[in-house]
């Protein structure tokens, strides 16, 4: 009797460590086919964070696709703003063509001069609050434009006032190549006439109408506001226009236009025929 009692209970006792020995078996078998699951298929880094910016140039409505882990929208924004919102001249003054032109610049000087002041503020202050993409091409691009500004202010400013006083023509901070009129307009009657003429003479030359130019000036030459029509002149179409070209504006050229589309991932655009 107790030969078969310790017969059962070896036999219970080697099934035990076989149930056992088979768990552990298929644990690590599992764990094994865990392991090289992990090794063939590591994790799928997350995706970029894409977003749309709408935006405009001549022709095209664009829907750009940017990274928005890059930059927000906020700056994609004000960045096309400074690309293509802000590329002209970002001031304007009254012109003089004419005599009444000239009365009524001299008799508002100074509300002219008052709202250039506030545009240039606001205008300034508008450029130094974007917020660009971060990236050196764009900041140096606005510095560019600040000094473009700053230029072209001192030189809108001097201009309205030259129609009173041309004095201020003679400041050298504008270029050399332009004195020529200021020092007429700021010497006696023959010089000033010199110059007059000469520019009279070039003006000719690129009108489709070259004789009523010179017959204007010789008109103008014998009337009574002789030095009125001098002024007018020797400002809006000699020191102004050569003043102007001179100042070193931004290019806003083919490669500025692929830095700003480089910013999207794709672009999807909508175009008007040329």
């Amino acid at each position: 009797m107790n030969t078969v009692f310790l017969s059962i209970l070896f036999i219970a006792v080697l099934s035990c460590k076989k149930e056992n020995t088979v768990s552990t078996n298929h644990q690590n078998k599992a764990e094994t086919i865990t392991s090289q699951n992990s090794k063939n298929h590591p994790e799928t880094p997350s995706q970029n964070k894409e977003e749309i910016f709408n935006f405009q140039n001549e022709l095209c409505d664009n829907k750009g696709y940017f990274d928005a882990d890059k930059y927000s929208k906020e700056q994609l924004q004000d960045t096309y703003i400074l690309w293509y919102k802000m590329s002209g001249s970002l001031l304007s003054t009254t012109s003089v063509f004419n005599l009444s032109g000239l009365q009524k610049v001299r008799a508002e000087k100074e509300a002219i001069l008052s709202k250039l002041d506030q545009d240039f503020s606001d205008q300034k202050k508008r450029l130094e609050n974007l917020k660009l993409v971060n990236d050196p091409y764009w900041e140096n691009v606005r510095a560019q434009k600040l000094r473009e500004l700053d230029y072209e202010y001192a030189f809108r400013k001097t201009e309205i006032q030259a129609f009173s006083n041309p004095g201020v023509l003679l400041s050298p901070k504008f270029s050399k190549e332009c004195e020529n009129f200021a020092k007429a307009l700021n010497s006696n009657d023959t010089r000033m006439v010199e110059e007059w003429r000469k520019l009279r003479e070039e003006m000719s030359r690129k009108n489709s109408d070259p004789q009523r130019i010179m017959d204007e000036f010789e008109e103008r030459l014998n009337s009574s506001e002789k030095e009125d029509f001098a002024t007018i002149d020797l400002i809006t179409f000699g020191w102004g226009n050569c003043v102007n070209d001179h100042i070193k504006r931004v290019d806003y050229d083919e490669n500025m236009y692929k830095k700003f589309n480089a910013l999207f991932i794709k672009i999807d655009s909508e175009c008007d025929e040329p």
